[in-house]
């Protein structure tokens, strides 16, 4: 074999080398490109269940602030009757000293 031959043969070889190994890099460039599109679905089914939670929070706080809204509404209408009635007494006693 001559040198040319050798220098020939040394070429080949790492060509069929350099494509073995582009072939190897596609295939993983694809399998991470696989991934990288499941990982954003993922993300994205997630991202939806957080906003629904989100808006199950603001919903059930919301509904939380009526309640407790709702109780003192009752609790400051009591409260109001109570001294409606301290001020009905104070006048009639007051009503009674005068006459």
């Amino acid at each position: 074999m001559t040198a040319n031959e050798k220098a020939l043969a040394a070429f080949e070889t790492r060509i069929r080398q350099m494509i073995l190994r582009f072939q190897e890099l596609k295939k993983e460039n694809k399998d991470l490109y696989e991934q990288l599109e499941k990982n954003e679905q993922d993300m994205k089914q997630l991202r939806e269940k957080l906003d629904q939670r989100q808006s199950d929070y603001d919903s059930l706080k919301m509904a939380k602030m009526i309640e407790i809204t709702d109780g003192d509404l009752a609790g400051a209408k009591e409260r109001l009757s109570k001294l409606i009635r301290d001020v009905n007494k104070c006048i009639a006693i007051l009503s009674d000293e005068n006459q």
